[in-house]
């Protein structure tokens, strides 16, 4: 019986390995056999013939790649860094030619393959005379030979072997020998093993890399890329594309570094991933980790607002779900479940690819299929078990669209930021409670290469530049890179009802001997058609410490309940460090006992202010930012600071206040005063209790901080209250 079964497991092997030596010669026979397969070319020339948006994107793409191939072609030798001329044309190089090649493609007409082949070979003639490119010692540590970072490099080969997998069958077999001999196979042994701290890293830099060379593997028969590619250079399983899958996205799709670098991530991961679903669809790639991949997709989508991504850590503000990476994610996404949900987000992204999957989101939105896609309050899990902290996403109508970000999430590598517990507002398309995202103007050489600013490190990154507290002036972690890393917050509850949502997060590791939690929720009032953000920040210590809060705002001051003594002649930096450096003091206040108001007007036309609970002992610090900074590389915009000194324990406690209204053109002003009259703050018990007056009307909330949500009965004012969730509101009669 024994042998019997080591036989059966022998034959099994066997034949497990001649399908998948079948499955190699197949696909290495087979082209194009990456994103874009035999069965799809076939199925997408049928449908340019007719009418349609994917026979309009036919049509326009086309019109754009004749002009294009009616340009010289020029492949210069590499100079500059990114945004420079030499960088965007090596860019621009690989997106005609893919274009290209998909053109070539649908329209058989050999021009558009002799275009590529002509490039490509231009290209085979460069490539073997570079050395690491020129810029590398001011620029990257991991330089790449056409461009100044290895990143770009590996961009370059996804495109291009895409393209030139797509006219392959058009090439002599001179031609495949010299562009794969001198190019290819070049360009793919410095981007793995030629740069193995790149290739092999866990981080979006490696998924590029890997997602290139795996690819390049499947064009030119050689399993040993692919292999490695997804397992390490030694194939241990340390790294790769299998590792990334398993380390840089939580259970629910959060990608470890934020929305901003998940979208970017996006690209490589799902290119690669239908590349091996198409060649090997026994690894069953979009089923790894629970689909972990499509979650991912989902999940992007979930982490925008008004079309643009929440702007946490190393973000661009002006990315948004429109870019190219998540319209390809997308499309990939409804190619694989049909749901259309999917269809609604393509149609606002108003971009169709040219593939199988592009054919039929093409054609489900030409018959009109699409849902609504329904945005959802969410906790995101962080950290590849989910465990390590999570990214928050509160979101109601009442009132308007409006969204609150919490980031009770982890560090996000060296893209993070030194914010835990920050927090983000929105209203009706605007941001309102900013964060500051990157001191980066990308691709942009005249300032700084276009690469991120010194003012990253200086300023951006720093704590006192986001919406959290700041212990004696000092960054979380003392802004140390590793170990923020190694640290997280913890996420103790979530919850969302028809009172609105609310969540909880702590951390005791940002500074030594400090415990810092945050509760934040969003809260509707659905009689009023309108909605209160209340915040309550606890900082407790075992020796006294300075504490600042601040809150970044978009807009124009208004008024403050409180006098303000204004520097309005000479202004000083508000510190030295850790970001204080950069911040101009412009005015400060030590409110009496009560509530201190602070409105502020938005560009939408809307009032906000934020009301804080203080006891006399805060003072109020109003700062915009600029100080030091010489090359006028920083944003100015306004904030203004909370802060307590000499304490052990502090509680911050504010309600942050949408109304009115501001109409220049119309000339009219509606409700530029705070509604809120009165607000008092409890702890009782396991219950944090909210009073408030706002528009003449008492409420009542309460939340409950337990470990379970078990029922609670409770009295306030000698009436007696149940809560049977975490989150209650109570209309009260205003006595």
């Amino acid at each position: 019986m024994i042998f019997f079964k080591r036989t059966t497991h022998i034959k099994a092997a066997f034949l497990g390995l001649f399908s998948l030596l079948l499955s190699s010669v197949a696909s290495a026979g087979s082209h194009p056999n990456l994103v874009i397969t035999i069965d799809d070319v076939k199925l997408m020339r049928q449908a340019i013939k007719g009418e349609g948006q994917f026979a309009m994107a036919y049509n326009d793409l086309k019109a754009q790649v004749d002009e294009q191939i009616k340009q010289p072609i020029t492949v210069p030798v590499p100079k500059d860094g990114g945004g420079g001329y030499t960088h965007e044309r090596h860019k621009k190089n690989y997106q005609v030619m893919y274009n290209a090649g998909i053109i070539y493609q649908l329209s058989e007409d050999d021009k558009y393959a002799d275009y590529v082949r002509d490039m490509l070979l231009e290209y085979a003639a460069l490539y073997p005379t570079l050395d690491v490119h020129p810029k590398r010692k001011v620029k990257s540590q991991n330089p790449g030979k056409l461009f100044w970072q290895s990143l770009n490099e590996a961009m370059w080969l996804v495109y291009t072997i895409q393209a030139y997998d797509l006219i392959y069958d058009s090439l002599s077999a001179a031609q495949v020998k010299v562009i794969e001999d001198d190019l290819i196979r070049p360009v793919s042994l410095f981007t793995s093993e030629g740069q193995p701290s790149t290739f092999n890293k866990v981080h979006n830099h490696g998924t590029w890399a890997t997602a290139g060379v795996g690819m390049a593997g499947y064009v030119l028969d050689e399993p040993e890329w692919v292999e490695k590619s997804l397992y390490d250079l030694d194939k241990s399983g340390k790294g790769g594309f299998i590792k990334q899958l398993e380390m840089l996205f939580s259970p629910q799709g959060y990608y470890n570094e934020g929305p901003y670098y998940q979208r970017f991530a996006l690209l490589p991961f799902v290119t690669f991933a239908k590349a091996i679903e198409n060649n090997e669809p026994q690894r069953n790639i979009f089923e790894y980790r629970d689909g972990v991949l499509l979650k991912a997709i989902d999940t992007t989508i979930q982490l925008s607002y008004n079309g643009l991504f929440f702007p946490i850590n190393d973000a661009i503000k002006s990315k948004g779900i429109d870019t190219i990476e998540l319209v390809h994610g997308v499309t990939a996404a409804y190619g694989l479940t049909n749901d259309t949900g999917y269809l609604d987000i393509a149609k606002k992204q108003k971009q169709t690819i040219l593939s199988g999957d592009g054919l039929k989101v093409a054609q489900a939105l030409d018959n009109q299929m699409q849902t609504p896609y329904e945005f959802r309050s969410v906790a995101f899990g962080d950290g590849n078990d989910g465990k390590q902290g999570a990214l928050v996403v509160m979101r109601t109508q009442v009132g308007g669209d409006q969204a609150v970000l919490f980031k009770p999430a982890a560090q996000g590598l060296g893209h993070g930021h030194f914010d835990k517990l920050t927090w983000q507002f929105y209203d009706r398309g605007n941001e309102i409670v900013s964060d500051y995202g990157a001191a980066r103007f990308l691709n942009v050489e005249a300032k700084f290469g276009g690469r991120y600013l010194p003012e990253n490190e200086t300023y951006a990154k720093h704590t006192v530049a986001h919406n959290t507290v700041v212990v004696d002036e000092t960054s979380h972690f003392n802004a140390n890179v590793k170990v923020g890393n190694n640290n997280h917050p913890t996420l103790n509850y979530f919850t969302t009802n028809e009172f609105g949502t609310v969540a909880n997060g702590s951390i005791s590791s940002a500074y030594k001997n400090v415990e810092l939690e945050r509760t934040l929720a969003l809260i509707n009032l659905p009689e009023l058609d309108s909605t209160i953000t209340l915040d309550i920040f606890n900082a407790n210590a075992k020796t006294k410490h300075q504490f600042d809060l601040p809150l970044h705002y978009k807009g124009q001051l208004i008024d403050t309940s409180f006098d303000l003594k204004a520097n309005a002649s000479q202004l000083s930096a508000l510190g030295s460090n850790n970001g204080y450096q950069h911040l101009w003091l412009k005015a400060q206040a030590t409110p009496q006992n009560g509530l201190a108001k602070v409105t502020w007007l938005n560009d939408n036309g809307r009032f906000y202010t934020q009301t804080s609970l203080v006891s006399g002992d805060e003072e109020f610090l109003f700062t915009q930012i600029g100080a030091n900074d010489p090359l006028f590389n920083l944003r100015n915009e306004n904030g203004f600071i909370r802060r307590v000194e000499d304490q052990k324990q502090h509680t911050f406690v504010s309600i942050l206040e949408p109304h009115g209204e501001y109409n220049p053109s119309k000339e009219y002003t509606l409700e530029a005063v705070s509604r809120v009259s009165a607000a008092n703050y409890i702890e009782q018990g396991n219950l944090l209790l909210v009073h408030l007056i706002i528009k003449n009307k008492a409420y009542l909330v309460a939340i409950n901080k337990a470990h379970s949500k078990a029922s609670n009965t409770f009295t306030f004012k000698n009436k007696s209250f149940t809560l049977n969730d975490r989150l209650g509101v109570y209309a009260l009669k205003n006595n």
